[in-house]
């Protein structure tokens, strides 16, 4: 008798795993299908694709294994952590409460966390919705304070190390960082406003009211769930890429296709009663100078084809994943997926421009932003390219990039070796090539400087330093010591070997500091960037530390 079941389990999930709907033309069901054809290769992880149009599932498949071990395949039904997309799922906990005037989006923190720290200046609900309260990342934090990827990490970790906080990466509504620490703070402000776990309080307010029935938040990353995905990443083969952390509110919830085609076509069709809701989410920042964000909470209001898209994407272990809705259009796409490099960004366009370049869909010509490329490329000398060379410094973010002429061609590149090459659309303006956005580097010689404009970012400003001379040994003498951060109230360690820097921490070992310039260094993670700090005397009195998303953690000098 269990041997049948097994068998009838077998193939229902064979004939979920290929269904597909149509609405479709034979032609668009077959371009999309042909996108992830290559993930039906034999022990290949790949992932569930739905795709739904004015409130009918058009496409709906499943791709590749779900389990490696087990041979099991994906199938619509299949469980993947959504990563980052439970953002907007935590977002509504909030809306939901502002609905029913427990709380305002321009609250203060303080007011619904008492203990939360200080830092100069009222940081609202409203900045965490929009990654613009400067908060440090959590991961960052993490990291220097010796967690290890491997580490489980729950709220109560994240809340013990941000309540010892003191400084902010910028001041708030200055610019959008993202920080997934903000998201997690909403859990303690939605638990101490309703006396219920998150957990608890989003299944009976938000899933089950929406019906979505396979979604929760993930607390326990151990926990057995049947048709859960597992993830995977490859690099000569694959192997298991575990989601260890247990922290909830910015990420680690869990759901299916069609749950998520349910929960995205409320941004066309809301369910009775929820459309205020949904058009909330969609409210999006305004930054101190004035201009707008393109960030809502936890979406991203952009465009694609010239249409608008609400969006967002997921990533934690080897699961990846996106969420899309074409409001005026009402399609949505959903693709979620259990292994890194399923490239899937690339593929949700694919799905929309089979879909949307029929006759009726086309975009007319005065709706197009602007032309793919409009920037006429000009031709400049190996001696005026050349006056552009060095290192440079962004002041605000702490790091350096390094401009050089190679073959005739001005290259930009980052700390790791990788480069792109700079094309002149003017004779100090470039266009840089190889990247995902529109990217245009200007240089300006007196005073030298570099600005890098990043298609709805704020300019990132550098300033050309000097050239890397060798330190000289009372330069490095006066590093060497120990350095410690209340913040993370951990210790480092500075050591010299052979002429060379080094940072000591017993849970990574010894990392070793490239010079970029005079008290400057590169390394490598946690220690991205190092800066030694000195008194009014040159002596050295600390040191701070950014990476990435965690800027400038100060550790005193308490020993040579």
């Amino acid at each position: 008798m269990k041997f049948k079941n097994y068998i009838l389990h077998t193939l229902l999930i064979l004939i979920l795993t290929n269904t597909a709907n149509g609405q479709l033309s034979k032609e668009q069901s077959q371009n999309i299908d042909s996108l992830f054809m290559g993930w039906n290769k034999p022990n290949h992880p790949g992932g569930s694709i739905a795709v739904m149009q004015n409130g009918k599932v058009v496409f709906s498949k499943g791709y590749g294994l779900s389990s490696l071990e087990y041979l099991s395949p994906n199938s619509t039904e299949t469980i993947f952590n959504i990563g980052s997309i439970s953002k907007q799922f935590t977002a509504m906990g909030i809306v939901l409460l502002e609905e029913q005037g427990k709380l305002s989006f321009d609250d203060d923190v303080k007011k619904h966390i008492p203990e939360f720290p200080d830092f100069g200046n009222t940081i609202t609900i409203r900045h965490l919705l929009h990654h613009t309260s400067g908060l440090r990342d959590i991961h960052g934090l993490l990291a220097l304070a010796g967690w290890r990827g491997s580490d489980e990490i729950n709220n109560d970790d994240v809340n013990r190390i941000l309540l010892k906080q003191n400084k902010l990466n910028f001041t708030p509504e200055d610019k959008l960082m993202y920080s997934n620490t903000g998201y997690i703070i909403m859990v303690t402000i939605i638990e101490s406003i309703t006396g219920q776990k998150f957990k608890s309080w989003m299944k009976q307010n938000i899933f089950e009211e929406l019906g979505l029935i396979n979604t929760y938040v993930e607390d326990q990353f151990d926990r057995v769930v049947v048709n859960n995905a597992t993830s995977y990443h490859m690099e000569d083969e694959f192997t298991r890429n575990i989601d260890y952390w247990n922290y909830i509110g910015s990420g680690n919830m869990h759901s299916t296709t069609s749950d998520m085609l349910k929960w995205s076509n409320n941004f066309s069709n809301p369910k009775e009663g929820w459309q205020s809701a949904f058009e909330k989410l969609q409210i999006t920042g305004v930054f101190n100078d004035g201009k707008k964000s393109y960030y809502g909470f936890g979406l991203r209001i952009e465009k694609h084809m010239g249409k608008k898209i609400i969006q967002h994407g997921g990533s934690i272990g080897g699961f990846r994943a996106v969420l899309r809705c074409y409001p005026d259009d009402e399609l949505n796409i959903v693709l979620l997926t259990n292994f890194r490099g399923s490239d899937i960004i690339y593929r949700a366009d694919k799905i929309a421009e089979f879909i949307l370049t029929r006759e009726e869909n086309k975009v007319k010509p005065e709706e197009e932003n602007s032309p793919e490329d409009p920037y006429q490329f000009i031709k400049l000398s190996k001696k005026k390219l050349s006056k552009f060379e060095g290192t440079y410094w962004e002041i605000n973010e702490k790091y350096g990039r390094k401009i050089y002429v190679k073959n005739d061609t001005l290259m930009y590149s980052r700390s790791g070796g990788s480069e792109n090459a700079l094309i002149p659309i003017s004779k100090n303006t470039f266009k840089m090539l190889g990247v995902d956005v529109k990217l245009i580097v200007k240089f300006e010689v007196k005073p030298s400087k570099m600005t890098v404009l990043v298609e709805e970012e704020p300019p990132y400003i550098f300033e050309l330093i000097d050239g890397v001379e060798k330190a000289d040994k009372k330069e490095l003498s006066g590093y060497i010591g120990r350095y410690y951060s209340p913040e993370m109230e951990t210790n480092y360690s500075l050591t010299v070997e052979k002429g060379e820097a080094y940072v000591h921490f017993m849970k990574f070992g010894k990392i070793k500091l490239k010079r970029i310039y005079k008290d400057k260094f590169e390394g490598s993670w946690p220690v991205n960037n190092l800066e030694i700090k000195r008194n009014k005397r040159s002596k050295v009195i600390g040191l701070q530390i950014t990476n990435g998303r965690t800027m400038n953690v100060w550790f005193d000098k308490i020993s040579n």
